[in-house]
Order: C-alpha cells, then sequence, then structure tokens
C-alpha cells in the first residue's frame, strides 16, 4: 500500500484475483477506517463497465469519483487487459516518425501512470494475461509497478482447507486441481461440470476472443494434445507430426507455435527450458508445457488420461514455481560404452530450481523399487559434474532421507507440505 507503485494482480482467470482485491482487500481498508467512497471499483468483464474498456472513458469515470479530502483514493481495475488503445486526440499520423507511432495511441498503460501521478490515489489492477509481467511493461509504467502473481491454491492450501487424511486429500487435489470455485464444490458430479465449464466457456473461449482465432475447434485439439503430454519434450513441429498419427485435426506448426504463445499468455500452460547443465547453456526446441492446474487438465481430457507419474510431476513444477524459484530442464550428457563403441547420451534432470547463487537438483519418480529404475534416475543426479543439493520425490508419506552418494529422497506428500524445506536443505 501507498509504494508509490501501481500495483498488478496476476494469474489464471477464476483463481481469485478479484476476490483477493474485491474482497479481502476491500475489507482491510474498510477496518483500517476507509470509506465506500473512497474505493473506486471497475470491473470491465461486466457489462455494466463495457464502455470503461475505452481508456478515455475509463480515465474521466475514475477522476471524476475522486474525494479530494486529503484521504487516499483507492482504484480497483478487474482485467485491465480488455481495455483496448484508442487514438489520441489532435495528433497527426504524419507528424510523427514511423518508429514513434505507438505514442499515437492512447492505452491504458496511460491511464494508470496518468492515475498514479494523482497524490492520494493508490492504483491496484488485476489481469489474466502474462505479457503485462514481460520486459516492455517495465517501461510502459516507467519502473514503478509491484507484481503479485495469484494462483491456484498449492496442496499445503488445499490440505490445510479440508483437513481430510493427506492421501485422500492428494488424490482428491490430483482429480480435481486447486480452483477455489471447484474446491466449494459439495459433489464430485458439480467439481466436473465446474471444470466442464471453466475449461470450455472461459479458458478457451477468453484465447480465442482475446487473440481472433478463427478456428476455435483446431485451437481446442492442440490444447488437448498438449495436455495429454504434459511433461513430454515437445515443440510446434513434434506436435504438429503427433497429431496428424492420431488423425486429429492438425493446424500448421508456425500456427501451433502462435496456439502456445497464447495459451502461456493466458496462463493455462507454463513453459520450462533445457538447460545443459555441463555445458552451462540454454537449449532450443524442445520445451516442457506444464498444465497451471491439473483438474483443468483432467476435465479437458474427459477425466481419462489421469496417469499419476505425469500429473505428480505437473504439481511438483507448479509449487517450485510457486515458491518463487526460477525452473528449467536439465540435461546432463553421460558417455557409454556398448560392444566398445562410445557414445554420448543425454540425461535428463527433471527440474533446475535455481534459487540465487546456488541451485537444486530435483528429480520426481514416482517409485524408486526397481533397482534399474533407480540407477536410471538417479545417475544423471551422479554425474552433474558439482556439488549443488540433489533430491529425489517419490509418491507417498517417506520422510526425508539421504543415501551414501549425498542424494536426497522424500515424499511427495511431505515434499508439498512443507514449503521451506528447500530453504532449510540449501
Amino acid at each position: 500500500m501507498g509504494n508509490g507503485s501501481v500495483k498488478i494482480i496476476t494469474g489464471l482467470r477464476r483463481c481469485g484475483k478479484s476476490y483477493l482485491l474485491n474482497r479481502i482487500f476491500r475489507n482491510y481498508l474498510k477496518s483500517q477506517g476507509v470509506e465506500d467512497n473512497h474505493i473506486i471499483a471497475v470491473a470491465l468483464d461486466l457489462d455494466e463497465f463495457e464502455e470503461l474498456q475505452n481508456p478515455r472513458n475509463l480515465s474521466s469515470y475514475i477522476k471524476s469519483r475522486l474525494v479530494e479530502d486529503g484521504e487516499p483514493n483507492y482504484a480497483f481495475i478487474d482485467e485491465i487487459q480488455l481495455a483496448y488503445k484508442v487514438r489520441k486526440a489532435g495528433v497527426k499520423e504524419e507528424d510523427v516518425a514511423p518508429e514513434d507511432r505507438d505514442s499515437l495511441w492512447l492505452t491504458f498503460y496511460d491511464v494508470l501512470n496518468s492515475l498514479n501521478a494523482i497524490p492520494n490515489v493508490d492504483v491496484y489492477v488485476t489481469g489474466s494475461n502474462s505479457k503485462m509481467l514481460s520486459s516492455d511493461v517495465a517501461t510502459n509504467f516507467r519502473g514503478r509497478k509491484t507484481e503479485i502473481e495469484l494462483t491456484p491454491l498449492s496442496f499445503a492450501e488445499f490440505h490445510a482447507f479440508r483437513l481430510g487424511e493427506k492421501s485422500d486429500d492428494w488424490q482428491e487435489y490430483m482429480t480435481f486441481g486447486g480452483l477455489p470455485q471447484v474446491i466449494l464444490a459439495q459433489t464430485e458430479r458439480e467439481k466436473r461440470a465446474v471444470l466442464d465449464e471453466l475449461f470450455t466457456k472461459v479458458y478457451l473461449k477468453d484465447v480465442v476472443e482475446r487473440n481472433r482465432i478463427a478456428n476455435a475447434g483446431l485451437l481446442g485439439n492442440v490444447v488437448r494434445f498438449l495436455f495429454s503430454c504434459v511433461g513430454s519434450l515437445t515443440n510446434p513441429l513434434r506436435l504438429e507430426k503427433a497429431m496428424k498419427n492420431q488423425g486429429a485435426e492438425t493446424p500448421s506448426a508456425p500456427t501451433i507455435r502462435k496456439y502456445l504463445e497464447c495459451l502461456v499468455d493466458a496462463y493455462l500452460f507454463s513453459k520450462a527450458e533445457r538447460y545443459d547443465i555441463r555445458g552451462k547453456k540454454y537449449l532450443d526446441y524442445p520445451s516442457k508445457y506444464y498444465a497451471e492446474d491439473v483438474g483443468i487438465r483432467n476435465a479437458a481430457l474427459g477425466f481419462r488420461e489421469q496417469e499419476e507419474t505425469h500429473l505428480m510431476e505437473n504439481v511438483i513444477f507448479c509449487e517450485l514455481l510457486r515458491r518463487g524459484y526460477k525452473v528449467d530442464v536439465g540435461v546432463v550428457e553421460i558417455e557409454h560404452v556398448a560392444d566398445g563403441v562410445r557414445e554420448l547420451r543425454q540425461h535428463e534432470i527433471d527440474f533446475v530450481v535455481n534459487t540465487g547463487a546456488s541451485r537444486i537438483y530435483i528429480q520426481s519418480a514416482y517409485g524408486m523399487d526397481d533397482p534399474i529404475q533407480r540407477r536410471r534416475e538417479c545417475l544423471p543426479l551422479e554425474r552433474t559434474g558439482d556439488a549443488f543439493r540433489r533430491i529425489v520425490v517419490t509418491n507417498g508419506n517417506a520422510r526425508f532421507w539421504t543415501d551414501e552418494k549425498g542424494i536426497s529422497h522424500v515424499g511427495l506428500i511431505p515434499f508439498l507440505l512443507d514449503t521451506s524445506m528447500l530453504e532449510e536443505i540449501k
């Protein structure tokens, strides 16, 4: 509050951004003695505020509602990305250099900067568009912004709310995810119905309309295929070939690339880049994509493809991002000898977790009972060529322990519930 910056609350639609701002934060302000007429709230996704999607109208409306009594005013704007740009009045295009043509337009950035410059006005916005956090935003806000990214509930938050048996809660979370509206539904049928409606009538519809996608059916095919292979290495060309092999109606690889950007932009997916650990460099395609919420993922696939290995990996990835880490997919090249022939093979470490100057390597392994599987999971951890911490997360409730090679092991549920675990074992 009052730090001189525009507060930007971003994240997947229906994950609680509006509730955080308009219910929790509004109630806090009122508890501090702020009167209702000092809180100006606009929801650009509601019909009654549709005309305020014009930034000129938005600016005029909020400024007309400001109370000038020396006390702070609080401006709340929901779904700010719905504000479109309009031509500035009195500026001729021929008078502006081609490289400066963006200045011909009035945008919501101009509105927010203008409001933020008014004494005693504190500005808060929500948005479900990750471009609001891209590198050009810092320029548009002249460095005066505070970013708050909201996500669906973590498993720890989910379990704290339900207070059921840990393993039962995990099965529920793995199936229906962490969106508040779903968690509050009373029956399994209601949860499925809410998730189905969110996927088809909110998320897909939103991506189609926001990006003016002509063929919603093709987009739906790509989304479902991407959901079915979360945690697998892929790129647009691979997706195109795989979809054709399965007989699905398939867009071209360049169109798929555009779709992927739109889906990440809408927070439906997060992208993980591949990092060569020993070579200390990022690799080009392929990459991995993970679902922001596993419940939406399962609903999109009709709850048919619920492989716990993939869902477990997806949840761990989202948990690491939620804890504030930068997460990559690790690649280690290891020399193998077969029939006297030496060859380099790439081995994968599921997650390279960057913690400032330090790093932690994490493998997601459903089970480690088979010696061959244990060797496959641990070999790349043994060959990283450095002394950073190494962890294998397995399914279940196993307590944290470390083997004779210095590799730590822990069950999934303790890992998800102990949010300070990685900080404690740096």
